[in-house]
């Protein structure tokens, strides 16, 4: 049995809203009130500003760019060519020019421009990589702290190679390479002189374990593998993309950017973005999951939302055959009443397990919509954490419903705990 994906917008937050928090694996809208389509990306930063390119899922992989003072709150400014199908496209600038270079029928297109946005015109036609004319899988791009740039690509027979960018945008000799098993997806980070390799296994759009892997240089030699996040969560369902640096006043704080991909890489595809642990004694990248958070791009400091208003399962009303505190299937349903609000967009989180994560979905609906919402629509990583924050708009007052329930096949069962709503003006 499947549910519907429509829901009511009075219920559900959406339009031009600014965002308060960074949610890994929910929808994300940009400043005009659409969803942010820009995966296998990178975001650089000039100035104060922070300019993110991707493929769009849902235009036939074109680039488009969207522009942040905060990265939270991202302004659309269109597709930077109509070029079809190019794959993780990334933005460098290896001279007084700005590029694009991106995956065309497995080979690199560049693409160059006077302006970090827009006039970006085909430069040549798409080409193979030094030095033996390989084909690839995927691009990366990484910015040393000397300035050079390196262009990171997966070749078909599993050989991670890193290549120096000529200043004349060119692609250069080959730095350095990772011969250690099937990998694409490559980024680097680099911290007090350790450079850091992250790639993933290719399973196709389905996530696995990303691998880290370190070296004393950029020519190597890498060693590893270690696991950034532990093995079972498969990366919290996503797959690297690029690591973004922020050198803030008070802290340096590292990002790790990946997409979570839907079964065929399209338009249901969100973003995880967290931040990244580093261990320099044990050469390691760690992430935790934080369901929300934030970095302070002034300041490089990261912080969460404080503990809100929590309503417990106990405290709440249970509906159907079952009857049961805290379990949830397709004939029943917890409804939380009295919820106060402040009349407007809030975020809540719905603690919640699944029995089987493939064999149903949760759905929420808020007061008086008709028809209810499916989580795993808002959030790809629902399901998969116990906490999945969901921004709704709630009344002002403490008059609002939200019923909790389930669709799916026979046997399917979610355990709930409780809802938390917060107050987005309160943070730590």
């Amino acid at each position: 049995m499947k549910l519907s994906k429509l829901f009511s917008v009075s219920c559900l937050a959406g339009g031009a809203l600014s965002a308060s928090w960074i949610v890994p694996g929910a929808v994300w809208t940009d400043t005009a009130g659409n969803k942010i389509d820009a995966h296998g990306g990178n975001v650089v930063q000039r100035g104060d500003t922070f300019y993110w390119v991707g493929q769009s899922a849902s235009q036939n992989e074109i680039p488009l760019m969207y522009s942040s003072t905060d990265l939270l709150n991202w302004t659309p400014l269109g597709a930077q060519n109509s070029l079809q199908y190019l794959w993780r496209p990334k933005i460098a600038k290896p001279n007084g020019s700005f590029w694009i270079y991106g995956q065309l029928n497995r080979n690199i297109q560049s693409m160059v421009s006077t302006q970090m946005v827009g006039g970006y015109k085909l430069h040549g036609a798409a080409v193979t990589i030094p030095p033996n004319g390989y084909t690839y899988s995927d691009t990366g791009m990484f910015q040393d702290t000397d300035g050079s740039w390196y262009i990171l690509t997966s070749a078909d027979h599993n050989i991670v190679q890193i290549n120096k960018l000529n200043s004349d945008g060119s692609i250069g000799a080959r730095a350095s390479q990772l011969a250690a098993g099937a990998y694409e997806a490559p980024g680097i980070l680099k911290v007090s002189g350790t450079y850091y390799l992250i790639v993933s296994g290719k399973t196709g759009w389905r996530s696995n374990p990303n691998k880290v892997f370190s070296a004393p240089s950029i020519a190597g030699p890498w060693t590893g593998p270690s696991n950034i996040a532990p093995e079972a969560e498969k990366t919290y369902n996503s797959q690297n993309t690029f690591e973004l640096t922020i050198a803030g006043s008070q802290a340096t704080t590292y990002i790790y950017m990946g997409d979570s991909w839907d079964s065929k890489g399209g338009p249901n595809s969100n973003h995880v973005w967290l931040p990244i642990k580093v261990d320099g004694s044990k050469k390691t990248l760690t992430l935790d999951w934080h369901a929300m958070w934030k970095v302070d791009v002034k300041t490089g400091v990261v912080s969460f939302p404080k503990a809100g208003r929590r309503y417990e399962v106990a405290d709440a009303e249970v509906i159907g055959k079952r009857g049961v505190v805290g379990k949830v299937d397709s004939e029943s349903e917890v409804v939380f009443r009295n919820v106060t609000g402040e009349g407007g967009k809030q975020w809540v989180s719905f603690h919640y397990a699944v029995n089987n994560r493939s064999a149903g979905e949760a759905h929420i609906s808020i007061n008086d919509q008709q028809v209810p919402t499916n989580i795993s629509s808002l959030n790809s990583n629902a399901g998969f954490h116990n906490t999945v924050p969901v921004e709704i708009v709630l009344e002002k007052g403490d008059k609002n419903v939200i019923r909790f329930g389930a669709m799916g096949e026979t046997g399917f069962e979610v355990t709930i705990d409780g809802i938390e709503v917060f107050d987005d003006r309160e943070e730590l």
